[in-house]
């Protein structure tokens, strides 16, 4: 609907070109790479924890760990040691099955979807033991719906872990949980379909090779900041960590675990910061491509092991940005976080997406690119003035109302009502406080007669 097809027909065969480069690797080549994928990012984990810990410190002026290793480098490592030396407990009541099942579907997911990442071009394959292979353990057609698939399972673990606990507070985490992907699952998948558009594949190194010329975060930017968002709530990361909440859920639907369970959780959670961050790069930030000032001048930049530097460096920005917003933001309200999602992040995307299959169609017509500002410029210019219209209408409906709502005579305010005192709603006013006896009253009451003597004075 939205390409020619010729132009779809092209797209698939370079796809099926470029996917010929996979496949081809002996077995202990494989192995090997799965093995760099997996230790990847158990590494950047490690990293990440301390350089988290450290980052807040600075913000908040204060030091950060500084104690295990030099500088504090072995800060994460010493907490994987005492979590796993610490008692191992299951609760009573749980369903000791799922209980245990929980933390490893919550994990092993988070760990898969970076099969389908690419650390380099497939064309410019490097020398490892004398064979030469691609800077990517394997790629598919579909490989962006591998990763929504990935990330949608190990949703399953959170919701099982506060099924399987048998307590209250794990069991909304896991219900948090699950609302809480659904809603920006949705916003996320509309952010790629964009990317897809313009990219004509699945493939995560057809869309890194099509951000030859420019990066998909300057061609489609309302895409890039709907993924950001949601990548944030996708991650239960602080401003949007309502699954886990301390101040109302203790610690949500990990509440009920210890030890190597608990750490487990912990993992995945680190692990989905730096998947969404590479999902971020190979979409939108040209994936292992150099910034613009050293790919054009330095013809080297994107050859050899020099692609893996900058796609490293690039994740290192985004877990940069997950730290940056956990010391900056507040914790929101849980309707406010839904509204966000429902209202205004797949609205936003669903007319994004309209608006740029609008785009690629009318340059598929080989229609000139000052009539297609044209007409997007007409169309925003037709929908603000309805809105304007609209506006107008309903001001004046909700000023009548209003004015019918005070006109109304309020019923008496009763704060007693159904046994429990509660406080007046905005626009209710607590019923006059009955006159209290004068100071002087209170005083005689209970006093003594005028001989001192208290049981006279009771008695009499």
């Amino acid at each position: 609907m939205i390409a020619s097809a010729p132009a779809a027909h092209s797209a698939s065969v370079l796809a099926a070109e470029d996917l010929s480069f996979f496949g081809g690797d002996p077995w202990w080549l494989i192995l090997l790479k799965a093995v760099f994928c997996f230790a990847f990012l158990m590494l950047t984990v490690l990293i990440s924890i301390v350089f988290e810990r450290k980052v807040l410190g600075w913000m908040q002026l204060r030091i950060g760990p500084n104690r295990h290793g030099p500088w504090g480098l072995l800060q994460s490592l010493a907490d994987g040691v005492k979590l796993m030396l610490k008692e191992d407990l299951i609760v009573k009541g749980a369903d000791k099955a799922v209980y245990i099942l929980a933390p490893i579907l919550a994990v092993v997911p988070a760990f898969m979807a970076i099969a389908v990442i690419p650390f380099g071009p497939a064309d410019n394959q490097v020398s490892i033991f004398g064979e030469r292979t691609a800077l990517q353990l394997t790629d598919l057609p579909v490989a962006m719906l591998y990763v929504l698939a990935a990330a949608s399972v190990a949703a399953y673990g959170n919701v099982l872990a506060g099924w399987a606990s048998n307590s209250t507070y794990p069991l909304l985490g896991g219900v948090r949980a699950t609302a809480q992907v659904i809603s920006y699952e949705v916003a996320m998948g509309l952010s790629f379909a964009a990317v897809f558009l313009y990219s004509g594949s699945l493939s995560t190194s057809e869309i890194v090779a099509a951000q030859e010329d420019r990066w998909f975060a300057i061609l489609l930017p309302v895409s890039f900041l709907v993924y950001l968002v949601a990548m944030v709530g996708e991650a239960h990361r602080l401003p949007f960590d309502m699954p886990e909440s301390e101040g109302d859920l203790v610690a949500g639907y990990s509440t009920e675990y210890s030890s190597i369970k608990f750490a487990m959780f912990m993992l995945s959670e680190y692990v989905h910061m730096v998947t969404l961050s590479a999902v971020a790069v190979t979409l939108f930030l040209g994936g292992w491509r150099a910034p613009a000032p050293l790919s054009t001048v330095w013809e080297g930049a994107n050859t050899g092991w020099w692609p893996m530097l900058w796609f490293t460096g690039k994740v290192v920005v985004c877990l940069f940005v997950f730290v940056w917003l956990r010391g900056t933001l507040p914790r929101v309200r849980y309707d406010q976080f839904m509204k966000l999602g429902w209202k205004v992040l797949i609205p936003v995307s669903m007319v994004w997406l309209m608006l740029v299959a609008t785009v690629r169609a009318l340059r598929n017509e080989d229609v000139d690119f000052t009539e297609i500002v044209l007409y997007i410029a007409g169309g925003l210019l037709v929908i603000l003035v309805m809105s304007f219209v609209v506006d107008i209408f309903r001001d004046r409906k909700e000023k009548e109302e209003a004015a019918r709502e005070a006109a109304r005579p309020k019923p008496e305010f009763d704060p007693t009502e159904g046994g429990y005192p509660v406080p007046p709603l905005p626009g209710q006013t607590l019923p006059p406080v009955p006159r209290r006896p004068a100071r002087r009253e209170r005083e005689l009451v209970g006093t003594t007669g005028p001989g001192g003597d208290t049981e006279e004075a009771d008695n009499g």
